[in-house]
């Protein structure tokens, strides 16, 4: 269940766009509360929204809610990213549906993720392929289906990432290796973009859980002792249960949603609203953005000594 919170919107300096009607900007992932208060405040500032849903409409109460709280202009869609027919539906519905005078689609935004943790010979097969599928595939699936209204409209696409993917450790291999590829795959499209007039900017923010958390903090110790029991006696003998038990409780404070939402959601809507966008945003701590620069410059065998775990 959302939180109420909030949301202030950031100064562009001068540098925003001429108005938002008329201007239409598809959202993944707005079960999740940034994607859905990103989706609210774009709706205050007058531009028509179409919010994207993992799920059907009926089946959300987010959904019902925001479609309450909201204009007339917001559209709530089902988009399921790993589902061909739920985006070949929803590409056809905004084709079907731009604001008034529109040529094409102002903005889209990368918004849904699955969140995969654990150690890798822990996580079921399946826990990873979904993880490639939804934050990678699809997304790119997405992209190509979205890319000739943007085209049309000399819009933008904005991806949001963790800004830790470059961060080593333990539990978090496949959302490093996910949010990564991500990121080069966007910095590649920039490129591509650029003389098409389409903007792509990255939102790399901190450590919260910003989509559908596979482990969440009600289910996790009972996905925990599932894990446990499909690992082998091998398996079970050579990493010893007190070791399982304290790295699946350091996994905690990954699955749940960070307090202060607020920096990220300023610089999601930046990257909508400004007229020149910035290729990357980094809203993260301090301390995020020490540990970042460190990971990046420092030797590897002296970053592991200060971060890396304990044998």
């Amino acid at each position: 269940m959302l939180t109420s919170t909030t949301l202030i919107c950031s100064s562009n300096g001068g540098n925003s766009i001429s108005g938002s009607p008329g201007k239409g900007v598809l959202i993944t992932g707005c079960e999740s509360p940034i994607a859905w208060y990103l989706a609210k405040k774009l709706d205050d500032l007058g531009f028509t929204v179409y919010a994207g849903f993992n799920v059907p409409v009926e089946d959300s109460e987010e959904a019902k809610i925001l479609k309450e709280e909201t204009s007339g202009r917001m559209k709530i869609l089902h988009v399921d990213v790993t589902s061909e027919k739920t985006l070949l539906e929803a590409a056809l519905f905004i084709s079907e549906h731009l604001p008034y005078g529109a040529q094409g689609l102002w903005a889209l935004m990368h918004c849904a993720h699955w969140i995969a943790l654990g150690e890798l010979e822990w996580i079921p097969f399946g826990v990873l392929r979904k993880s490639l599928d939804l934050n990678l595939l699809g997304v790119a699936r997405l992209t190509q289906l979205m890319l000739p209204l943007l085209r049309r409209a000399n819009g933008r696409i904005v991806f949001l990432t963790s800004g830790l993917n470059k961060v080593p450790a333990p539990v978090r291999g496949i959302q490093c290796a996910t949010q990564a590829a991500v990121e080069s795959f966007a910095a590649c499209l920039r490129q591509e973009m650029r003389p098409r007039g389409v903007d792509v900017s990255v939102v790399a923010a901190g450590e919260f859980s910003p989509g559908n958390a596979w482990l969440n903090e009600t289910e996790l110790r009972e996905q925990a002792k599932e894990m446990w029991a499909k690992l082998s006696a091998e398996q079970k003998k050579t990493y010893g249960e007190d070791y399982y038990e304290a790295a699946m409780t350091s996994v905690d404070k990954y699955s749940k949603e960070a307090a202060d939402i607020q920096p990220t959601l300023r610089v999601l809507i930046d990257a909508v609203t400004r007229t020149f966008p910035m290729a990357r945003y980094t809203p993260v701590t301090p301390h995020e953005k020490f540990q970042i620069f460190f990971a990046e410059h420092l030797a590897s065998s002296l970053y592991e000594l200060i971060y890396g775990t304990k044998k």
